[in-house]
């Protein structure tokens, strides 16, 4: 899968970048027909701890699923984001495979 990773208002290191890879990567085992991934890390300036946001963008054959998660940290909110994905997958997956 193509996981292109757009980082707002800051600049990402190479360890979170890994870390983003790794954890959409494992998205694939759910749904196989995934085609693309963005994934838009931004930073709100607030006074507010949990201004980490991550949006997960994923492209799969004839849709798209848009994941929006705030946390403290990038790893947390792309966690979340992943499982949510991930069930969001598995629905499709079955969907699928009850009109095939």
């Amino acid at each position: 899968m193509k996981v292109s990773i757009h980082a707002v208002n800051f600049n990402v290191d190479g360890k979170l970048v890994g870390f983003v890879q790794e954890r959409m990567d494992k998205l694939e085992k759910y749904y196989d027909k995934v085609v693309s991934s963005d994934v838009y890390l931004k930073v709100e300036k607030t006074s507010d701890k949990e201004n980490k946001i991550v949006e997960v963008k994923i492209n799969v054959p004839g849709d798209g699923f848009l994941v929006k998660k705030q946390c403290k940290t990038f790893e947390e909110a792309l966690e979340l984001s992943a499982e949510s994905l991930e069930r969001l997958l598995v629905k499709r997956k079955e969907k699928i495979r009850t009109h095939a």
